[in-house]
């Protein structure tokens, strides 16, 4: 009895042990100089749909001030977790939503509003992107005040968006009162030997500090911005807490609609978001 009781208690400690290092191999790893605040991982088992206590699911099709062609919807079709990322996918199909409007492509739009902010510190995210004309993928964050003051004096930062006709560019655009729309202060990257972001994963991020916004790809820092880069007199507004978004749209007024060659369902890969502040 004494052997079988032992033998059930290493047992018992072998699985424990199991469970806490599949726990601790799905947590992120540490950033020097950095202070996780907050992360999805979006390890959830396949199928799952987004984390509602950490994202919103934004739904509707009235272009969303861009003159977009998709209904976002909270369908799982267009959002769920597998192979430890989130999808976002892209159908071609006419749908009507609630509110009346009808589509003729469906998408997903995620944001933390109300659920995660922060002003200041490190936010990143692991993607790889979807691609073709008409296609708009974007990880952006925007002012915790826009219900009060409305766009673009609640503020937004683009950390990362590509159009599907410049396989080979993102761009990082920052926007506010006075300098919003083709007038806010952008930056663009270009991968070696003009290699397409579609093609895998790669890390967006800025880096927010009181005066300055750096932007990041790979680790590669290409564009800072700070009051200089906007118009004189016009406010810099970066000094509240700010929410995240992800999206995938379609259409709009500047990457175009999609045309013959753009081949869907088409999927944004999501495998991290991760957010920082200084140690």
């Amino acid at each position: 009895m004494r052997n079988k009781s032992l033998g059930t208690l290493f047992a018992i400690f072998v699985l424990i042990s199991a469970v806490a290092a599949a726990q601790n191999s799905t947590q992120p790893p540490s950033r020097p100089g950095w202070t996780l605040t907050w992360s999805d991982e979006f390890n959830a088992p396949d199928g799952s749909p987004v984390d509602s206590a950490k994202w919103v699911l934004e739904t509707g099709g009235n272009g969303w001030g861009n003159q977009e062609l998709e209904y976002y919807t909270t369908r799982p079709q267009n959002s769920f977790q597998h192979g430890g990322n989130l999808v976002i996918q892209v159908l071609q199909e006419k749908f009507t939503g609630a509110d009346g409007v009808t589509r003729d492509y469906t998408s997903a739009r995620l944001k933390t509003a109300g659920k995660f902010s922060q002003k200041y510190g490190r936010f990143e995210a692991r993607i790889k992107i979807p691609q073709g004309q008409g296609i708009w993928p974007a990880f952006w964050m925007m002012g915790d005040d826009i219900g009060k003051v409305g766009w673009p004096r609640s503020g937004e930062i683009d950390i990362m968006e590509n159009i599907g006709k410049e396989p080979a560019l993102v761009h990082g655009t920052i926007h506010g009162p006075e300098y919003s729309g083709d007038s806010g202060p952008s930056a663009s990257f270009a991968l070696p030997d003009k290699a397409r972001f579609a093609d895998d994963f790669h890390i967006y991020a800025v880096e927010w500090e009181p005066e300055a916004i750096r932007f990041y790809v790979d680790d590669h820092l290409y564009a800072t911005r700070t009051p200089s880069d906007i118009p004189k007199g016009a406010k810099w507004v970066y000094d509240q807490p700010f929410f995240l978004l992800l999206n995938v749209a379609i259409g709009g007024s500047w990457p175009g609609s999609p045309d013959a060659t753009t081949q869907l369902p088409q999927t944004m890969l999501v495998d991290y978001v991760r957010v920082y502040k200084r140690s």
